[in-house]
């Protein structure tokens, strides 16, 4: 990235969305760390204000530039109007992050951002950011997290795919749906149907049918349907599962990432990342795949039923 970010050479990087508790900082954090053992250069940009305890060394940080509890202090907003003060101010001062990111060329940028949904789907700020970015040789992807908990309970689940929507259409970048926290998701309850049907957002009418034998879901059946069948016909949500201490679901991820903004790497990152994978297991990253979260979860499942069987 020459003269600041308006050279010819493009800069590759994410942005980091998602609701509060998603694991955003989590991610920069471990994706950082896995990049950085292929030997990609990594640079992350924290962009939320409210972010006072981060677990990765950050090279830009917005707390130079506002805070939000000054913010709150100074103008006596609430969390939610401090936020988008915060972020209409960083769209105001443009200069102050093409300064900061032009110290860092040649690097693959991590963009830590806020987790208010409504900057996402309503608000232009850091849509306005992110189109910037591009005007200044960024290729970027939108990396959006989601609480893997969220699939325990339909009527959230449906809630989630809306917001995915909504953010896809507003954002207008590339976009990665992650579910995080697969390593949890046993604690999280039963799911309803397989792990592939959250992922790949199968057929929606299996999960109206089931929120339909709740009684209090029973009398929004009708919403319910119209609301699927608005994500269906746009056909655009489908997830990535992500557990951040496994290394072939940080892969996974990393490699959806790099498909949607264009990333191409090299024969020596190529190998690193093979010689990654084939070593043994680390103290950074515990190696346990997906799908056997998935099939320890529908074991312990199915030993809870037999259980129940024996007592009857």
């Amino acid at each position: 990235m020459s003269e600041g970010g308006k050279g010819s050479s493009l800069a590759f990087g994410q942005v980091v969305i998602g609701p509060p508790g998603s694991g955003k900082t989590t991610y920069c954090h471990g994706m950082r760390e896995f990049m950085g053992r292929i030997g990609r250069k990594v640079t992350v940009v924290n962009l939320d204000p409210a972010n006072e305890a981060m677990p990765y060394q950050c090279a830009v940080d917005i707390a130079e530039l506002i805070t939000l509890p000054d913010v709150m202090e100074n103008l006596k907003l609430g969390p939610n109007g401090g936020l988008i003060y915060c972020m209409e101010y960083l769209e105001a001062n443009f200069d102050w992050l093409q300064e900061k990111l032009a110290a860092f060329g040649g690097h693959y940028y991590l963009f830590d951002c806020p987790g208010q949904v409504e900057l996402y789907t309503h608000h232009d700020a850091l849509k306005n950011v992110f189109a910037q970015l591009a005007k200044w040789n960024f290729r970027l992807a939108a990396v959006h997290l989601v609480d893997s908990h969220y699939c325990t309970d339909p009527g959230k689940f449906i809630s989630v795919l809306c917001t995915s929507l909504s953010t896809m259409l507003h954002v207008e970048l590339p976009h990665v749906n992650v579910l995080s926290k697969m390593d949890l998701i046993e604690q999280y309850g039963k799911l309803a149907f397989n792990l592939d049907y959250y992922t790949e957002v199968l057929d929606l009418s299996y999960l109206v049918d089931h929120l339909a034998s709740d009684p209090f879901f029973r009398n929004y059946r009708r919403l319910n349907e119209k609301l699927v069948e608005v994500i269906e016909d746009y056909s655009l949500v489908s997830f990535v599962p992500l557990n951040v201490q496994d290394k072939e679901s940080m892969r996974q991820v990393m490699q959806a990432v790099d498909k949607a903004n264009g990333y191409s790497f090299g024969d020596q990152e190529h190998r690193s990342l093979e010689a990654l994978m084939s070593a043994a297991v680390g103290a950074d990253f515990h190696f346990t795949s997906t799908l056997a979260v998935q099939e320890k979860y529908v074991q312990s499942q199915d030993k809870a039923v037999k259980e129940e069987v024996m007592d009857l």
